[in-house]
């Protein structure tokens, strides 16, 4: 993806040409070298530069970094971890992770899996010879490069006569590719650690899971100390090799050479065959947990389009604001582990939390927890999906996906329809008929056809792509919200090409019913008020100068295009819902051309023209939303406040533990709010009551203010989307456990 404007022109006098990926220590950036030479430049966030732990462990970083050199790592090229903002430069390894590899195309076999074996282990055999114990393999550590397996990222390895150093008693680790001893014993890992860790990375890739998956973080840690694994799907001659690697004792396992020795003597063809079952029998389905996005992908995304969406300059909308919570848990001999992927919080035994609905909405048949990430069109796209539901199957889109089926039951896909451009602000989806999925196709920059983004619809039991149609849309900058196309039944209105006309297509046909020109010198976007069809329109001179004053909302016939009555309003608002056939919007406050919060409610009667505005008490800075007749505002902060919209009188206001959430979203009793980070509460609709709360379920920031809501409910499940494509789901009547 594209350099943003926030982004240094160089590092280290290397001159940076693109983003790779972005995660929680840093940024990795492509350059090049005086001769041309392409190298990966990581950049360590501003906040940990002050941090001396967290130096000497980027030190140690650089120097394990540094004596292993084997054709199966990256080689240092240069690195500073004393500038003020510390920074490492490696050969640029082009090629997907093994964790998108298997999330895209399934499971490795034959030839293709013996190479990646022997090559792991060439290079396991590199690092060790040199001393160093890397202690972090796994899927997403290692590079799929033209020329064969790379192992990078030695950002938790040490020297093997060094002691171990830990964060405030944290062991910083993946549970599903750690060690026994790294959960139980830190201080004590060794090489043969890297031998068990590849253990489960080849049985990942030969089978698409781990040999201790489970519904949580923690129960799979406790399996890995405590049970045997499941090995029931792993190719016989394999598993005799890989099954002395999973020892729960470093001595039972071979060394990186004898292993090395050992895989050369497979067979060319590892074949496939599977022999009666060995081990535990596993119990869960959570699989699709382990192919997570790779934050550091090698491969250059398609560059960030900058100028062909005008925002609200006011708004200021894109404040992210770092997850202030991380989740410890207790393994085995007392050590805890600070938990960087996996499903947090859940219960194993599907139970415990508040009960929210007993009975009533009922569960898919074979319904249990899952959590998938959804593969986009370019890699680490920095967006979230956005998803609606249609009986047992949910259809979602945004960030690289046009839209992807998913069976709610247990969170396999259907198909995907990817995106190839990457939307300059928020998480796009416009909505589903009974046969139909519209979604977007967002434009590439220097596109040589000169395609802008585009409304496409998308067979909803096949994904065959149906008809699309350029759309040059600006509901942003017209009312605070990333809404450019509505559907209507079974009508999709859209905005044209050149911005100056609404277009009404059958969903499913995409055949043209009827266009509806702007009024002139005006920019419009579409609005729903309940089943009413509204256009929100603001001027053009608003537009060039960033200031929306004085928006005007027309009645608009969505049968036949017909404008009708058009009411001004008092002052920018963002449209939030309706309520007694009332489109309802909040008025923005602004300092200069800042965004500070919202201040007042304004319902608007389509057919009579008339306007109510009522003042709220203050000031309210948040996410704004509406559901079952009352608007709420949610704070970055977590902070919750519910309103009356035809007094503007404040009901409740209740502190959460979900910072950043949007929503609401209400269903089986409940207001459900959540983050991009994954966090979940459920308030009671009466007064705030804290129904219960989940722990987060994926790396990231909080995300934006003025995001959509992340939530679907589904009968008694509820879907939720957060960062990095990620989307899980969960019973409502048995919550996930929090802490």
């Amino acid at each position: 993806m594209s350099l943003r404007a926030s982004d240094p022109a160089e590092i280290g006098g290397y001159p940076l040409e693109a983003r790779l990926g972005s995660g929680g220590m840093g940024t990795v950036f492509l350059a090049r070298t005086s001769s041309g030479r392409p190298v990966a430049i990581k950049l360590i966030h501003q906040h940990f530069a002050g941090d001396s732990e967290f130096r000497i462990r980027f030190r140690q970083e650089i120097a394990a970094a540094r004596r292993v050199s084997g054709a199966f790592t990256a080689a240092v090229v240069d690195a500073e971890p004393e500038a003020e903002q510390p920074w490492m430069a490696t050969t640029y390894i082009e090629g997907p992770t093994l964790a998108q590899r298997i999330a895209d195309e399934g499971p490795l076999n034959g030839a293709g899996l013996r190479s990646l074996a022997i090559g792991l282990a060439e290079a396991l055999r590199d690092i060790h010879r040199v001393g160093v114990v890397h202690r972090d393999l796994k899927p997403s550590n290692v590079v799929l490069s033209p020329e064969g397996p790379r192992v990078i990222d030695f950002g938790i390895s040490r020297a093997a006569d060094q002691q171990t150093l830990t964060m405030t008693g944290r062991v910083i680790g993946t549970p599903p590719f750690m060690s026994p001893e790294q959960l139980q014993a830190p201080r004590g890992v060794g090489p043969r650690s890297d031998v068990f860790s590849l253990g489960t990375l080849l049985v990942y890739a030969a089978t698409g899971h781990g040999p201790f998956d489970a519904d949580s973080p923690y129960l799979t840690a406790y399996q890995v100390v405590h049970d045997e694994p499941s090995l029931d799907a792993v190719p016989t001659e394999l598993r005799a090799v890989v099954e002395p690697c999973l020892a729960k004792e470093p001595g039972g396992r071979p060394s990186a050479d004898r292993l090395l020795e050992l895989l050369r003597d497979l067979p060319a063809d590892l074949g496939g065959q599977v022999t009666g079952a060995t081990g535990r029998t596993r119990d869960t389905d959570t699989q699709h947990h382990l192919a997570t996005r790779d934050t550091r992908a090698p491969g250059a995304a398609a560059p960030e389009r900058t100028g062909s969406r005008v925002g609200r300059g006011l708004r200021g909308r894109w404040r992210p604001v770092l997850a202030a919570a991380v989740a410890v848990a207790a393994i085995g001999g007392g050590a805890a582990a600070v938990l960087q992927s996996g499903a947090f919080g859940e219960d194993p035994a599907g139970g415990g939390g508040t009960t929210v609905a007993a009975s009533g909405p009922s569960l898919p048949a074979g319904f249990r927890p899952w959590r998938v990430t959804v593969p986009g069109g370019q890699e680490d796209i920095p967006d979230e999906l956005r998803c609606v539901a249609r009986g047992e199957a949910v259809f979602c889109g945004g960030g690289g996906v046009v839209a992807t089926r998913i069976n709610v039951r247990d969170g396999s896909r259907a198909w995907t329809v990817k995106s190839p451009g990457v939307p300059v602000q928020g998480m796009h989806m416009v909505g589903a008929t009974d046969d139909t999925v519209i979604g977007y196709r967002f434009a590439v920059q220097g596109d040589p056809q000169g395609r802008g983004d585009e409304v496409v619809a998308v067979d909803a039991d096949s994904g065959k792509e149906l008809w699309s149609t350029t759309s040059g849309a600006q509901s942003t900058a017209v009312t605070g919200r990333t809404e450019d196309a509505v559907v209507v039944g079974s009508t999709v209105i859209t905005v044209n090409a050149s911005d100056d006309a609404f277009e009404a297509r059958d969903a499913h046909s995409g055949e043209l019913s009827w266009t509806a020109p702007f009024p002139g010198g005006s920019r419009c976007a579409p609005v729903l008020a309940g089943d009413a069809l509204l256009a929100m329109c603001v001027t053009d001179a608003e537009i060039q100068g960033q200031t929306v004053r004085r928006p005007v909302v027309h009645t608009l016939d969505a049968a036949e295009g017909s404008w009708g009555r058009a009411t001004a309003l008092d002052g920018p608002g963002v449209p939030v819902g309706a309520a007694d056939g009332r489109l309802v919007l909040l008025q923005e406050h602004t300092e200069g051309t800042a965004l500070t919060g919202y201040d007042a409610v304004t319902r608007l009667d389509p057919a009579s023209g008339k306007v109510t505005n009522t003042p709220l008490d203050t000031t309210y800075e948040g996410t704004p939303g509406m559901a079952d007749g009352t608007v709420y505002v949610s704070s970055q902060t977590g902070r919750v406040t519910a309103f009356d919209p035809a007094t503007g009188r404040r009901k409740w206001v209740r502190q959460t533990s979900v910072e950043g959430a949007s929503g609401p979203v209400a269903g089986n009793g409940a207001l459900f709010f959540s983050s991009a980070t994954g966090r979940v509460v459920a308030l009671s609709p009466s007064d705030g009551t804290t129904l219960w709360a989940t722990d987060p379920r994926a790396d990231g920031l909080t995300g934006e203010e003025g995001a959509s809501p992340r939530v679907i409910v589904a009968g008694r499940a509820v879907v939720v989307a957060a960062d990095g494509n990620t989307l899980f789901a969960f019973d409502t009547a048995h919550p996930p456990k929090s802490g």
